[in-house]
């Protein structure tokens, strides 16, 4: 009954070296000599010159989240286009198939509307 798992049991200690060993070499291999300069905290190139614990303006959380979604619309649309020619084939999923994107399509329109509508792509 054990030895069927020991495949996956030697999965798992091969993808635990892959992903200590790099780890390992970097330490022994590289060298390690820190000065002022390498020490020194920057942002982007620049000094850091405000506190890296700011709040953010909630519209930078409103974009993230409206690219999420509409994000998601085209890994649920995709798929479907791909096998849209397959569903026009057969005449009892033709109308549901293509319906049913219509709705999907729709709810998403009526949600980029309200977002439009609230304010939430203005920036400023």
């Amino acid at each position: 009954m054990l030895e069927s798992y020991f495949p996956v049991f030697v999965f798992i200690l091969v993808g635990i070296a892959f992903g200590i060993a790099p780890v390992v070499t970097g330490l022994v291999v590289a060298p390690h000599r820190p000065d002022s300069e390498k020490l020194s905290p920057y942002e982007c190139g620049f000094e850091a010159f405000e506190d890296a614990r700011m709040k953010f303006d909630v519209r930078y959380y409103l974009i993230a989240i409206i690219f999420i979604l509409f994000d998601l619309e085209v890994a649920f649309l995709l798929p479907w286009a791909t096998i849209f020619k397959e569903i026009t084939q057969t005449d009892s999923v033709r109308w549901f198939g293509f319906i049913e994107m219509l709705v999907f399509i729709a709810i998403l329109v009526v949600g980029y509307i309200y977002a439009w509508a609230k304010g939430a792509l203005d920036w400023e």
